[in-house]
């Protein structure tokens, strides 16, 4: 594994281009969000993907988030109705993955049955960075153990996934919870999972 150290706030553009190409070949990565540490690969890379799930060890109708970088490239990707955007748009970006229905764009190849997308828009340089210099969005899931349970110590994680995944970006020690995961695919707002970020504004 590639490892390299960024500055949360003015990360080394060397060090994202170096995260580019690995997405761009087909590689896995693991870099920093507002919540937690994640897995990521290219959105049209099945293989790359299916790498993924087998890291997690999850099945392949689990649902991953799509990091994308810019508020206005969501409906590409999903169906954004007034009910949802006017939500999303006071929280975004922000530790928050909404689930929405997909969109035409999403790919097929791999996402033939799926009929719903969860977009992240996190409010950290790296990730916005990545997803913005690739140029589409990168399918992304949290980095957790065996246990399921959510890894924060960048040395850690370099020690238990070295020989797995191809480039690390750290930027310290995270301790955040994981997104708070909230549907919006249909009229009335379903909290999937209560996890970072201010969940209230749903409940008035």
């Amino acid at each position: 594994m590639e490892y390299y150290e960024l500055h949360p706030d003015n990360p080394q553009m060397r060090y994202i281009n170096k995260a580019i190409e690995v997405l761009k070949d087909g590689g896995v990565i693991i870099y920093p969000t507002d919540t937690v540490y994640g897995f990521g690969c290219d959105i049209y890379n099945k293989e790359a993907l299916e790498r993924i799930y087998n890291i997690k060890n999850e099945p392949f109708s689990k649902l991953y988030s799509f990091i994308i970088h810019d508020f206005k490239d969501i409906a590409n990707y999903a169906k954004v109705s007034d009910f949802a955007y006017k939500h999303m748009r006071k929280l975004l970006p922000g530790p928050y993955t909404f689930v929405l229905p997909a969109a035409k764009e999403v790919p097929k190849k791999l996402w033939t049955k799926r009929k719903q997308v969860g977009i992240r828009i996190p409010d950290h340089q790296i990730a916005l960075m990545l997803a913005r210099e690739l140029g589409h969005p990168i399918v992304s899931t949290s980095v957790t153990n065996r246990k399921g349970e959510n890894l924060f110590d960048p040395l850690e994680i370099r020690t238990v996934f070295n020989a797995q995944v191809d480039l690390m970006l750290a930027s310290g020690h995270l301790e955040g919870k994981p997104s708070s995961i909230v549907d919006l695919s249909g009229e009335e707002v379903e909290i999937i999972r209560e996890g970072a970020g201010d969940l209230s504004v749903f409940m008035a």
